[in-house]
């Protein structure tokens, strides 16, 4: 690599792997000496005219001192990365420090210039656009701060690569040459542009590997059965719209087809493109295979083979392997040990997968990382009895198996502007960059909802996960800030998930409940109340009730006002059949579609019948597909309803009131986020805030070294700069020094113990308040002393009271993977053992801060629980504010304990406060684009 003579060691931390425009992958590195030969032929096959954009004038070939100066860099002042596809270079990028004047220079000079070259069968990949945010990223670790640029006014495409970053910037015209000058710190927009650009290729990059044109099945036995036949099966037998390809090394030479589909033994052999190529041979021959893909130009990889990260450090060596090597052809993997990928588009209908049946198409979008349980969703959502019937279909399906590339994140881009899914229903086992799950998700449900069941154990073996010091409960109450649907089991996402689908958002926690079943229209009642809903009184139609009276109830109950949703109860009367069920459900679909706009859910019981006829009336019955792929017979045919536009007003129907009631409080959160998401308020500007002076404070104490906890004068002091008083604990090892501190503090003042077993622990006696005078306070002394030992075991402390009021805890920590993270609480141990926590995300906006402390279960202490006095909510919600402020612009603050702060009917006392720096965590959220690598 670089000489010895250089003054940087290579950086290998700079080499990433991107997505681009299209979809198609790249790699960025460093370009050191022993590429010299890569460069010579990468320029060879550039065009004259972009060398001349490049060089301003004719530049044919490069010089033996052109090589030498593009591949020796110091890493430091001149450096140079290029991005590679299959090992050459496709596009590179250089930057020189330069001083005021132009010339070369050294730091502290804090100006370069960058200039950029892309072959011209790659531009329009948005190659360049991802060499800028990565050079200039390059550039702000090595203390440069502005880019400047020349480039000739009709090389169109390199100014907008510039002006489209969204950096600051100056331009200018002289001696006919555009010089473009910016500032490398990011702004909003250009941060806002970064994502938007990893949104389009992400979701590209997704969207090639489930609506290929061709596909490929690697790895297909001669006979039937195994993995690889049973992948073909299920792609042909789908009717699958593109061209189809069998391939086993082990085919006679002379055999042209297998089951009507061509087979090849490579392939190399194919003539024309292949899109996607699913992999089913040993896990030994995936290499050669991987090799032929990338060489043949194949755009993805479905791995199924197992024997990877799930089997071991070998497997995990050999999975890392596999991704860099799809990777350096430019190739996204699905896998390994994947179950495999179903797009139910009519202009695709792909089935590659080892689910045996096509799922019925529909609205619902389904990810799982784990096989099983991705079997379990598609049966659940497409058998007719025994659970939530009378639903709408999927339209994509992934189960990434081991997500060694493709995850989770890639299909939220996807499905986020994806016209064929209206609701996103995903298991995940583990969340491998929560930072920017959260994020995405938050984008997502803004637009349509994500309903998510996230397995509570560890990771499974074969899932590299980022680690986080967060407990389960902490990570749900995050993902559903950022409006996350949060259920507990698969049977609670496909209930939510069903009813989402098809039925309005409500307006409100208002529900009406009318049936013929008294007994179960209570039990209706109830569960709307476990579930935080307002429910009416029901309205019991009597079990002589007709379809007409359904139909009139319905009817008079969705045109109610003071309603936002209604829940049918029916149980089968004696002697009713198919035509008294057919009835009830027409009766059902015309009153709801009469007055459209609020939800209707059916709870039945035991009435199989109703269910079908709910299905029959909606128009929902599955579509059965010839085992040859044809055209379903007529009879066959799927209705009109399961292709129709949103609204199509489907009714979903629920076995249990307990379930049909848990999917409608899952959907009234949704809503109520909804709204919110609308005005989700602001982060206030305190005026009383120092933030230069506690950034040199910061600084000055991290000097000390590379992590520490502040003494409690630093801490008072840093906290102060931020409009955060702390009443003073002065120590009192001696009752002496008990009775001068508080001779100092002015009586009345309070004794705590502040030993570590001990301390925030007042109900093992340990504190004692309101000691008014000399006498009492020696007293209170000697009393702690008889009880739990010496001063030197007590650790004493003497403190002014603080009014009454309720005691309440504030905590802020920087955890690694999901971000710095606002947490408020009761103090004591009730709250404790309950987990009675509530979390937000910083920086923390005002509405944010009202709603954390309204979140806990405890709440109602704050605001006059039995007849007590209110407190003073609005200067907690200060407090967090502040708190959330500090640890949002100085991320050197990793960690940040008030406890316990007392609110009071008016004012609060922060009584105890503990503050710990550390140089920050790396955010990889705001630098360049990369893929991760596990």
């Amino acid at each position: 690599m670089q000489t010895s003579s250089d003054r940087h060691e290579y950086p290998a931390h700079w080499e990433a792997d991107v997505v681009l425009r299209d979809g198609g992958t790249a790699r960025i590195r460093p370009i050191t000496v022993d590429d010299a030969d890569r460069l010579v032929s990468f320029y060879e096959q550039v065009s004259d005219e972009s060398k001349y954009y490049r060089f301003f004038a004719p530049y044919p070939r490069l010089s033996a001192k052109d090589v030498h100066r593009f591949t020796h860099h110091d890493f430091v002042d001149r450096v140079g990365l290029a991005a590679t596809v299959g090992g050459e270079f496709i596009a590179t990028v250089r930057y020189d420090r330069i001083s005021a004047d132009g010339r070369a220079a050294s730091a502290p000079a804090d100006e370069a210039e960058v200039a950029f070259l892309v072959q011209d069968a790659h531009q329009g990949r948005g190659v360049a656009s991802a060499l800028l945010e990565h050079i200039a990223a390059v550039a702000r670790e090595r203390g440069i701060r502005r880019f400047a640029a020349e480039v000739l006014p009709a090389n169109n495409k390199m100014i907008k690569v510039f002006t489209d970053a969204g950096y600051t910037q100056k331009r200018s015209f002289e001696d006919g040459v555009v010089r473009l000058e910016f500032d490398l710190e990011p702004t909003d927009r250009s941060v806002a542009v970064q994502r938007a650009r990893e949104q389009r290729a992400e979701a590209r990059s997704v969207r090639r590997l489930l609506g290929p044109g061709s596909v490929a099945v690697v790895g297909v036995g001669r006979t039937p059965g195994g993995v690889g036949r049973s992948v073909l099966d299920n792609i042909r037998d789908a009717g699958f719209t593109g061209s189809l390809y069998a391939v086993n090394r082990a085919f006679p030479e002379e055999q042209k087809e297998l089951d009507g589909v061509p087979a090849h033994r490579s392939v190399r052999e194919i003539e024309g493109p292949v899109d996607l190529v699913v992999v089913a041979v040993p896990v030994e021959h995936v290499p050669e295979v991987v090799t032929e893909c990338g060489e043949h130009g194949v755009q993805g990889l479905v791995v199924v083979t197992a024997g990877y990260a799930e089997s071991g450090p070998e497997g995990r060596e050999r999975q890392r392997e596999l991704v860099r090597h799809a990777r350096t052809y430019g190739m996204r993997i699905i896998g390994p040990n994947a179950f495999g990928v179903i797009n139910t588009n009519a202009g695709v209908r792909l089935n590659a997968s080892l689910a045996p049946e096509m799922p019925r198409p529909g609205r619902i979008g389904l990810f799982a990382q784990s096989g099983a349980i991705g079997i379990a969703l598609l049966s659940r959502l497409h058998r007719r009895g025994g659970g939530v019937t009378g639903v709408t279909g999927v339209s994509t399906f992934v189960s990434s198996g081991n997500r060694a590339d493709v995850s989770g994140n890639d299909v939220l881009q996807y499905w986020y502007d994806d016209p064929d899914t209206d609701v996103a229903l995903m298991y995940l086992e583990s969340i491998g960059n929560p930072r920017k799950f959260t994020r995405l998700a938050r984008r997502t449900a803004a637009a349509k909802p994500l309903v998510v069941v996230q397995g509570a154990g560890s990771a499974p073996q074969g899932h590299a996960v980022r680690a986080t010091r967060l407990p389960h409960a902490t990570v749900s109450a995050l993902l559903r800030q950022a409006g996350v649907i949060r259920v507990e089991t698969i049977t609670e996402l496909v209930d939510t998930g069903l009813l989402l689908a098809r039925q309005p958002l409500p307006g409100g926690a208002r529900v009406a409940i009318v049936g013929n079943s008294e007994s179960l229209g209570l039990l209706t009642y109830d569960a709307c109340l476990s579930e935080g809903l307002r429910p009416l009184a029901p309205l019991d139609l009597t079990t002589a009730a007709s379809a007409e009276d359904f139909h009139r109830a319905l009817s008079e109950a969705l045109a109610d006002e003071a309603c936002d949703a209604v829940v049918v109860t029916a149980i089968p009367a004696v002697g009713e059949g198919p035509a008294e069920d057919a009835a009830l459900a027409e009766a059902l679909k015309s009153a709801a579609e009469a007055v459209p706009g609020k939800p209707v859910l059916v709870v039945h019981v035991e009435l199989g019948g109703l269910a079908e006829a709910l299905s029959a009336a909606m128009s929902t019955a599955p579509q059965a597909v010839s085992k040859r792929g044809d055209a379903p017979r007529p009879a066959e045919r799927p209705s009109t309803a399961v292709q129709a536009p949103e609204g199509g007003g489907l009714i979903p129907a629920y076995p249990a009131a307990e379930r049909a009631v848990r999917a409608l409080a899952e959907a009234v959160k949704y809503a109520q986020w909804r709204r919110e998401a609308v005005d989700p308020g602001r982060v206030p500007e305190f005026e009383d805030i120092d933030e230069k002076g506690s950034a040199e404070l910061i600084g000055g104490l991290l000097a000390r070294g590379q992590g520490l906890t502040l003494g409690v004068d630093e801490t008072c002091q840093l906290l102060g700069k931020y409009g955060i008083d702390v009443h003073r604990a002065l120590p009192a090892p001696t009752p002496e020094d008990a009775v001068e501190a508080a001779r100092t503090l002015g009586y009345p003042v309070a004794l705590k113990a502040t030993a570590p077993h001990l301390r925030h622990r007042a109900d093992l006696g340990g504190v004692r308040l309101d000691l008014a005078d000399e006498e009492q306070l020696r007293r209170a002394y000697a009393e702690l002393g008889e009880l739990f030992g010496t001063p030197q075991e007590l650790r004493p402390v003497v403190q002014r009271m603080a009014p009454r009021g309720v005691d309440t805890v504030v905590r802020a920590v920087i955890d690694p993977a999901a971000g710095a993270v606002l947490s408020f609480g009761l103090a004591g141990a009730a709250s404790q053992l309950l987990g009675d926590t509530a979390h937000r995300l910083i920086p923390v906006t005002d509405r944010e801060a009202a709603s954390l402390i309204r979140s806990i279960r405890t709440a109602p202490l704050l605001f006059g629980w039995r007849g007590s006095t209110p407190v003073d909510t609005p200067a907690l919600e200060e407090l967090m504010l502040r708190v959330s402020r500090l640890v949002d612009d100085h991320p050197e603050v990793v960690a940040v304990t008030l406890e316990p702060v007392v609110v009071a009917a008016h004012g609060l006392s922060v009584l105890g406060a503990s503050v710990r720096l550390a140089p920050p965590p790396v955010r990889d959220d705001l630098g360049p684009r990369t893929l991760p690598v596990y």
